[in-house]
């Protein structure tokens, strides 16, 4: 199936996350728009200690309104190595270093209109050192165990997407199953 051809791409937005834009595309005989947000991607990591207990952090979100209960994440410099990336947020958020960092997958959020792409990684053999918050960040740590995480999960009370895939590809790992 041949690719779809990008005839003009227009700009109408630039901002300190993402950037909006209208694409013109031809597709055979016919010719759409599309809006899309670009976005350099996201670097996520699941810190698991060694009681296997996993560090999250409690956050206000504006978009949802509400505080959500997340794994460590953050937005990566134009052009940045993901595994760099999820080490940066491990300790800005977490304030621990790890020994091993394991990637356990890569996804696309929502391609119908947005390019981040997210790249998770699980993070053993932790050490404490101390938090870096950016000035905007306001968050509290909770360190829960698997079982615990997934009992929310089923709940509803963590509803993060990014957290639901990490910890339970990070879970499976251990021995944890959702």
């Amino acid at each position: 199936m041949p690719i779809p051809t990008t005839i003009s791409s227009k700009s109408i937005h630039k901002g300190r996350i993402f950037d909006l834009r209208v694409d013109k595309i031809r597709e055979g005989d016919v010719e759409y728009e599309r809006e899309i947000v670009a976005h350099n991607g996201s670097a996520v990591i699941v810190p698991v200690f060694e009681d296997m207990k996993v560090a999250l952090v409690r956050q206000y979100r504006h978009a949802a309104g509400k505080y959500l209960l997340e794994i460590p994440a953050g937005t990566l410099e134009l052009g940045e190595d993901p595994r760099t990336g999820a080490i940066r947020e491990l300790e800005e958020e977490i304030g621990v270093t790890a020994t091993s960092v394991e990637k356990l997958c890569e996804f696309y959020i929502s391609p119908g209109f947005l390019t981040e792409k997210m790249y998770v990684y699980v993070a053993t053999g932790l050490t404490e050192t101390s938090q870096n918050l950016d000035a905007d960040e306001f968050i509290e740590i909770e360190r829960l165990s698997f079982p615990d995480i997934f009992n929310r999960i089923r709940s509803g009370e963590i509803e993060d997407a990014k957290t639901i895939a990490g910890t339970t590809l990070a879970g499976s790992r251990f021995g944890f199953t959702l």
